[in-house]
């Protein structure tokens, strides 16, 4: 990056750091994020997958550590996808293991910090252990004002439109519903994330650049962003960039504006 261009690129951050400061409602009311990369950070350090998923968690914490404190009232992270029991017994394993070690070890410090807590996705067949963790995490968490935190384990984007599609079908089949009435609130509203806002913003990281079943409703509108980046490396750092190339975004939501677009400057070199 030249001088000039990384002069323009603080002086653009410290404008955008003034107006998320002095104009909160520019930042983005929920974030969601694909967490990508975990095994290839472990393989590129030589180490096993799973210490590459035991230092994403620690990446996990960060961020909802970072979310609080810019005030980000909504956040999602795609933990476990209703597609990865399709991975090695070992992984899945390890990664069970690890998500209830998450929240037994981590649910009192996020109560303490005033987080709500919401699991999305699939909860048939999941073993009892796990499912009596996650109920007893909303539980616990369910009167919080703070951080709303929506994790989406055994998630499928398709899977939970199917559960939306009968529930709206069953209600017309009771006569609770005219099919002829049927609008899209009323399947937002059967999907697992209702009464949440539908996310502003979107972050993948390592690169990678599809949703991979996620969120395929709620995203319609949505900014993405891909840092290049593997999910362990998500710092905060990483976090305000993303932040900053939200805010340098214009958001028209198909309307025509005649303001001239704002420069991004992520992929400054």
């Amino acid at each position: 990056m030249s001088s000039e261009q990384n002069s323009r690129l603080k002086t653009t951050y410290n404008d955008q750091d003034e107006i998320a400061r002095s104009k909160p409602q520019l930042l983005p009311r929920h974030i969601a994020i694909i967490m990508d990369g975990n095994g290839r950070w472990a393989k590129a350090r030589g180490l096993p997958v799973l210490e590459g998923h035991r230092r994403g968690v620690e990446a996990i914490r960060e961020t909802i550590r970072t979310a609080g404190e810019w005030g980000i009232p909504y956040l999602t992270i795609y933990s476990f996808s209703s597609e990865n029991w399709n991975r090695p017994e070992s992984e899945v394993t390890g990664l069970m293991n690890l998500f209830k070690r998450f929240l037994r070890q981590d649910l009192a410090e996020l109560h303490h910090h005033n987080v709500k807590l919401r699991m999305i996705g699939e909860r048939a067949g999941l073993e009892p252990e796990i499912l009596s963790l996650i109920e007893e995490a909303e539980r616990l968490t369910a009167a919080n004002t703070g951080l709303h935190l929506a994790v989406a384990f055994n998630y499928g984007a398709r899977n939970e439109i199917l559960r939306a599609v009968r529930r709206v079908v069953q209600a017309v089949q009771e006569g609770r519903k005219s099919a002829d009435d049927i609008t899209d609130a009323d399947i937002a509203a059967a999907l697992d994330t209702a009464g949440l806002p539908d996310p502003d913003l979107v972050i993948r990281t390592s690169g990678e650049r599809r949703l991979s079943n996620f969120l395929l409703w709620q995203v319609a509108y949505a900014e993405f962003v891909f840092p290049q980046v593997y999910w362990p490396d998500f710092t905060r750092a990483e976090f305000d960039k993303a932040l900053r190339e939200y805010l340098s975004r214009d958001r028209r939501f198909g309307r025509r504006e005649n303001a001239p677009k704002r420069q991004s400057f992520y992929h400054a070199k």
